[in-house]
């Protein structure tokens, strides 16, 4: 355990809620930070900072809308469709470009104000739509170029980077909080708790996941 004070990234779903318990496990304090950056499923922030309260962590909110503005995508944008599959030869319209590069940096400029050094973001490779901000070469590179920027030893953990959604559901479960990630976060596109709308490609990610690994605990 880390006798360090860590920050997560934190937005209240699957993966962030995960990561936020895994955290209160390894570091000796956590706080947590999130963004409202003109994504339509915003309700996640306040049920991030719901889960945050109860777990007795400091939370608080960045308003990053600017980011909805830069780009064209269908999580900011009401009058587009979302993408129901992946498609070939390109990212689904729900990949926010640079959404992970503006998160994590005014998430490091913020720990830095604060003594913190440690940073936690629940991305990951095995993520079935592949962003490239969510690749571990670009979490190791942006890690390099955020200490070379504030000349300071930041450590991004990435405790999910490896492990796929099944797996995610037994690192929860492992850590007490299946139950809470399953009926209290918000992970779907379509910002409705729980496990949602049912078709988006977060909650059918989601699913898939739950259901391969109960499939695994009760087989």
């Amino acid at each position: 355990m880390y006798n360090e004070t860590a920050l997560v990234v934190f937005s209240g779903g699957q993966d962030s809620t995960t990561c936020l318990f895994w955290a209160k496990h390894q570091f000796k304090k956590v706080v947590a930070l999130s963004f409202l950056y003109g994504q339509k499923h915003q309700k996640e922030v306040e049920i991030a900072r719901a889960i945050a309260r109860n777990a007795e962590v400091p939370f608080e909110v960045m308003d990053v809308s600017f980011i909805g503005r830069l780009t064209h995508n269908s999580l900011t944008d009401t009058s587009m469709e979302m993408d129901s599959v992946k498609p070939d030869n390109s990212y689904p319209n729900t990949f926010v470009p640079g959404r992970n590069l503006f998160f994590l940096s005014i998430a490091a400029v913020y720990a830095r104000e604060r003594g913190i050094r440690h940073l936690v973001t629940g991305v990951s490779q095995t993520d079935f739509s592949g962003y490239p901000d969510c690749r571990d070469a670009f979490i190791k590179s942006l890690n390099v170029t955020l200490n070379l920027a504030m000349d300071e030893q930041f450590v991004i953990h990435t405790p999910l980077m490896w492990i796929d959604k099944a797996e995610t559901w037994a690192l929860a479960d492992q850590l007490g909080v299946l139950d809470l990630v399953r009926h209290e976060t918000l992970t779907c596109y379509n910002g409705i708790p729980g496990d949602g709308c049912g078709h988006c490609p977060a909650c059918r990610l989601r699913r898939e996941g739950l259901e391969k690994y109960l499939g695994r605990t009760d087989s």
